[in-house]
């Protein structure tokens, strides 16, 4: 099985989160979107797992962030990313361990989304 994930965020600073997944997950900028000369999202990549981060507005009032979801899989080193991410300032919540199968370590973007770094499932 390839390691796949295509998710839209929105966020509340959008520079902010652009700087944290580039560089604490390793994630590469592959396209910019303006709208009205302004910057309003942002598409990144790593590896199989794309990622649509875009400005929260305003409109609907304040939205809560990162309730209820996790994104997971990877086909990259997970104690290596966990070591990157440490090194730039993230905190994890959970230090990378074998568990179902799988090696996993979890930590939260800038809004609170919950990221679960894993590995694919051993067959």
């Amino acid at each position: 099985m390839n390691a796949y994930l295509s998710a839209s965020l929105t966020v509340k600073d959008l520079r902010t989160s652009l700087a944290w997944y580039r560089d604490v997950l390793g994630f590469a900028v592959s396209q910019e979107h303006e709208r009205g000369g302004m910057l309003r999202a942002v598409s990144m990549s790593a590896g199989g797992a794309q990622v649509l981060l875009s400005q929260d507005d305003g409109a609907k009032g304040e939205r809560a962030k990162g309730e209820g979801i996790s994104l997971m899989l990877t086909t990259e080193n997970v104690d290596a990313l966990a070591a990157q991410a440490k090194a730039h300032g993230a905190t994890l919540d959970s230090e990378p361990a074998d568990a179902f199968g799988r090696r996993a370590f979890r930590l939260r973007d800038p809004d609170g989304f919950r990221l679960t770094i894993a590995t694919e499932r051993k067959a």
